[in-house]
């Protein structure tokens, strides 16, 4: 029986947001943004662990109570430089608990809208797949191309595109043979530099990336508004 585990690299500064608080502690609903995410996937009856990766001199993990997610939830304090340090520094950690063909979900800490049935629909899209997949959604939008002054000189097609999220879900042993070269932004890229073609699970646009302060704002609507309908 194949088991799933949950990744979340955590040991970023957010400094493109332009806090003086790593993004992933920020202030969410009454919570630290990286707590919905949490929440989310350790609520998965299908989720055996979840681990977060932080940085190793991390001083504010220790002071939030995380016991209501014992004993699922595990720290390990070894991220990188960089994201993709991180996932790669998470995943040797996790080395003596799972096995190469275990599932990992890699999501990012900044993603605190993620849903349960967005959750299940990944993992029921892709437990077969041969080689995994992502939530992503299709870009609607007419794409512009830029030049150096910001004004636009090009327009792309849409077509064929999506916008990538996370999770990002893929077997351990494949995820770590194709993290060696560390190519590209994501976990989805790297697989597909060694030649294989990842599976897209449609999502929706509430599953967004927090990266600037607007986007802080529109996911505690997001967050609330769900508590709302759902209590």
């Amino acid at each position: 029986m194949l088991h799933h585990y949950a990744l979340l690299p955590a040991a970023g500064t957010g400094s493109r947001f332009g806090a003086g608080t790593p993004k992933q502690y920020l202030d969410l609903a009454g919570r630290p943004m990286i707590h919905h995410a949490i929440e989310t996937l350790c609520a998965c009856d299908r989720m055996d662990a979840v681990y977060v990766v932080l940085s190793p001199d991390d001083a504010r993990w220790s002071s939030y109570d995380w016991s209501a997610f014992a004993p699922k939830l595990r720290a390990v304090f070894c991220g990188g430089a960089t994201r993709g340090q991180s996932v790669i520094n998470g995943l040797q950690a996790m080395e003596r608990f799972i096995g190469k063909e275990d599932w990992i979900l890699v999501h990012d800490a900044a993603r605190p809208c993620l849903t349960s049935s967005m959750l299940d629909s990944l993992i029921d899209a892709i437990d077969d797949d041969p080689v995994g997949g992502l939530l992503a959604v299709p870009v609607a939008d007419t794409l512009k191309q830029a030049d150096f002054e910001e004004r636009a000189i090009a327009t792309r097609s849409r077509d064929g595109l999506w916008q990538a999220q996370t999770p990002q879900m893929f077997r351990y042993g494949l995820l770590r043979e194709a993290l060696k070269n560390l190519v590209g932004t994501d976990e989805a890229c790297a697989v597909e530099a060694a030649g294989l073609r990842p599976r897209l699970v449609r999502a929706d646009a509430g599953n967004l990336k927090v990266t600037f302060p607007e986007d802080l704002r529109l996911a505690e609507r997001l967050i609330q508004g769900r508590k709302k309908w759902s209590g």
